[in-house]
């Protein structure tokens, strides 16, 4: 009876020994991994902290990363936080000039851009673009005008500066998500080309459609048809300073037509060029078609020739407006898909808040001026852009858990929460955490960021008994990574499975 008393006492023993708590698990992890590819030969960081603020485990948190798209949660934080969830932007129609006895307008239409990032979209929290263009067109009607004299102008002086930031790499410019925009925007400020293979190698690849339509650009194609295997290598070139776009590269032989997402360098002169078709159908003629304004202050026809100097904003009569959605929408769009353009226009509205201004310097002020008064300091991150799609941001892992615990105590916290997406929903972390349950994936909020060599999650894991002072805070920081995405990806996967069970 002894012996058997002894054995299981010993069998006790060694199982306790090798029995580890779900934190020590953790711990163990990281640094087996650490020691390891593909987070041997780069460079990372994380941390992760309980309810309290005690670690869980951290890794060179103090360590400065480039955030890619880990950036859009600071931009949409800071601007939930500052302008309020319910927060919303108008775009307003108005007029300059005289209207005679006939009802024709002697001057100008105005479309005063309010910097909305939904204008023009088919994104499903968008003002539909016939209810607006009707909206604008009754408002016309409304004001006595049966006919304009002169232009309808885009105005995007809302947003002054540069379209893009400096920093952006040149090959990113001509896409849809390096767009940029000024204060009027018109479909994301996005041109769709639908390409297709030409019928040989070396044959010009074939120009289905692009859309919107865009009558005063001058495209150019220098793109051939290529061999079979070498896959889509086309890119688009353009800028604003003048109306030529050029699509270059090749387009393998056996791909399959395909919509390439470009930019529209000029969103403001697309909207006013699609309520003239709309006037037109309405029976209320514009003489001199489209126009827009450019950063001097001069209105530019279709011909993209100065025709006048355009009023200050606040002379023009203004006559009616069409509102975004929330702030809280909006914010949820551009985490859920990681939306560039939408956290962009953000940082725009959040660096006018404070400084009337929306060039990239008085965004920077702006958003530091809402940091600091969240208590967070200066060390542990450089601000470039709203998006993440520079590589001159920097952040470290121990800044963002500051920064994610700062925004738990803000009344912007829920709504800012909500934006994020879970593993397994439609969003960027759809295919993130496939092999874990539905329970564990829906107490998971975070966002991801990904550029070549980079990938990032930082965000939330709520308690399975929903207690909010169990929430675990964490940031995970991948850089300079010769590992394939869905490599680095299966890495950090394991490290956040771990940390959902410490609050399991």
């Amino acid at each position: 009876m002894k012996r058997s008393v002894t054995i299981i006492i010993l069998l006790a023993s060694i199982f306790a020994a090798g029995a580890q708590s779900p934190v020590q698990e953790v711990k163990n992890h990281v640094n087996d991994i650490a020691k390891k590819e593909p987070l041997k030969s780069a460079s990372w960081g994380m941390k992760a902290v309980d309810g309290a603020g005690n670690t869980i485990v951290e890794w060179s948190a103090a360590k400065r990363l480039v955030p890619a798209s880990n950036m859009k949660l600071v931009t949409t934080g800071a601007a939930l936080h500052r302008l309020g969830a319910s927060h919303k932007f108008e775009t307003r129609i108005g007029y300059a000039g005289d209207i005679d006895s006939t009802g024709v307008l002697h001057g100008d239409i105005y479309i005063l851009g309010g910097g909305d990032p939904t204008l023009g979209t088919t994104d499903s929290i968008a003002v539909r673009t016939q209810y607006l263009m009707r909206t604008f067109t009754a408002s016309i009607k409304k004001a006595g005008i049966t006919a304009v004299d002169g232009y309808v102008i885009g105005d995007g002086r809302l947003f002054s500066g540069l379209l893009e930031n400096f920093s952006w790499a040149y090959d990113d410019l001509g896409f849809a998500y390096g767009a940029g925009g000024n204060g009027l925007s018109w479909n994301a400020n996005e041109l769709d080309i639908t390409v297709a293979a030409g019928p040989a190698v070396g044959d010009s690849v074939r120009i289905v459609s692009i859309t919107p339509d865009t009558p005063w650009m001058t495209f150019r194609f220098d793109c051939t048809t290529a061999k079979k295997g070498t896959g889509d290598n086309l890119y688009y070139f353009t800028t604003d300073l003048a109306p030529v776009g050029e699509l270059r590269g090749t387009f393998a032989i056996d791909r399959k037509s395909k919509v390439e997402t470009c930019s529209n360098k000029f969103g403001d002169l697309t909207c006013a060029y699609e309520l003239c078709k709309y006037m037109e159908e309405a029976e209320i003629p514009v003489s001199e078609g489209p126009a827009r304004i450019d950063r001097s202050g001069r209105i530019v026809d279709i011909a993209f020739d100065p025709v006048g100097v355009a009023l200050p904003r606040d002379s023009v009569t203004v006559i009616g407006k069409v509102q975004s959605p929330e702030l809280r929408r909006i914010a949820f769009e551009t985490n859920h898909r990681s939306d560039n353009f939408y956290a962009e226009t953000i940082l725009k509205h959040l660096g006018i808040s404070y400084t009337g201004s929306a060039e990239y310097d008085s965004c920077y002020v702006a958003e530091r001026q809402v940091l600091s008064g969240l208590g967070l300091g200066k060390t542990g991150i450089r601000i470039e852009d709203g998006s993440g799609l520079s590589r001159k941001n920097y952040i470290t892992p121990a800044w963002m858990v500051a920064f994610l615990r700062a925004m738990q105590k803000t009344k912007a916290y829920e709504p800012f929460l909500h934006s994020l997406p879970s593993p397994g929903e439609n969003g960027t972390l759809k295919n993130v955490l496939q092999k874990e349950p539905e329970a564990v994936r829906k107490r998971i909020f975070a966002k991801s960021g990904s550029m070549n060599g980079i990938l990032c999650y930082s965000g939330y894991i709520l308690s399975g008994d929903k207690d909010p002072a169990k929430t675990i805070t964490f940031s995970i920081m991948t850089t300079n990574s010769m590992a394939t995405t869905s490599e680095m990806r299966k890495v950090l996967e394991g490290i956040i499975s771990r940390l959902a069970a410490v609050n399991a």
